[in-house]
């Protein structure tokens, strides 16, 4: 479980900075030295507070409309309490009416096949958003993407949790959130490949266009795992700026390269990290490190 941090904290690293939290990304890092604390943010209050004297909910707005809802969250529900207009019990004829017509009333919510499979579809949704830890507008952005797929039946014949799960993966790229394939792969317990496969279907039919993902906002995730310090942070970010002025970075992994100038940093600095250690913590093997290692060193002249 990921401990909430109170934005007010010190961080644990310098102890002069405070911890501040990116929504967006769902890090908490510390404002002055950049350590990252957590790469995931839990919120677990609810999303209003009522000050009424009584205890009782006197919100008359009802639940926010909302992309990842099989309905949009426009659906009409039929009050669960058993009581009239005036606050008086229900006599026991009309209990059994009012429960009759919320039977009715919740199976007719999903009469077709697209409510079904939109059930379905964003419960899933919803699970994979507790367990990545990403914002609203990533949910939304999904939801999005994945009701045009099925409206150009792309659904058909596939996996209802695969494409749920491309779709959340293109929504990551286009907020340029940092989660990896292998992350929602983890997360929704596919293969990365079958991912992979319906992603490029995304791309294709939809015509989506992809930001390329910045190698520099991977390096303080990396570099907090492997515990690296702010001075080798700072020169691996020059390297990779470097990189991308000479065009070094184009069509290259982002993590595998953040990884490599990582490591480059640390040889450069005399800090003691093996290409295991910076590895692992980025989630690359150590031939990966070693390739982009070798053509940043020649490209750099280092």
């Amino acid at each position: 479980m990921v401990k909430k941090l109170n934005p007010k904290d010190r961080c644990p690293r310098c102890g002069q900075g405070t911890v501040v939290t990116d929504a967006n990304t769902g890090e908490n890092f510390c404002g002055k030295c950049g350590f990252v604390i957590t790469d995931k943010v839990e919120e677990s209050g609810p999303e209003w507070r009522s000050f009424s004297n009584e205890g009782e909910n006197k919100s008359r707005a009802g639940v926010p409309t909302s992309l990842a809802m099989h309905d949009m969250g426009l659906a009409t529900v039929i009050n669960p309490q058993n009581r009239d207009a005036t606050g008086k019990p229900l006599t026991a004829s009309m209990k059994s009416t009012i429960e009759r017509l919320r039977t009715w009333d919740s199976r007719s919510q999903v009469h077709e096949p697209v409510d079904r499979n939109f059930r379905q579809a964003f419960s899933e949704l919803d699970r994979l958003k507790d367990k990545l830890a990403v914002g609203d507008a990533v949910i939304e952005k999904a939801a999005y993407i994945y009701r045009k797929a099925l409206e150009k039946g792309l659904v058909r014949g596939r996996s209802i949790s695969a494409l749920i799960a491309s779709a959340l993966y293109a929504a990551c790229r286009d907020t340029e959130t940092p989660r990896t394939l292998k992350d929602i792969g983890q997360a929704s317990n596919i293969k990365r490949k079958d991912i992979a496969r319906c992603y490029r279907l995304l791309l294709r039919e939809l015509n989506l266009k992809m930001p390329v993902v910045d190698p520099v906002k991977c390096i303080s995730r990396i570099a907090s795992k492997a515990g690296l310090s702010e001075k080798t942070k700072r020169k691996a970010t020059k390297i990779l700026q470097t990189a991308e002025e000479n065009k070094i970075s184009a069509g290259k992994d982002p993590m595998g390269l953040a990884a490599a100038a990582l490591y480059v940093a640390c040889v450069t600095n005399g800090e003691n990290k093996t290409q295991r250690d910076v590895a692992e913590a980025a989630g690359v093997t150590e031939v990966t490190i070693r390739n982009r290692y070798k053509g940043l060193k020649i490209a750099l002249n280092l």
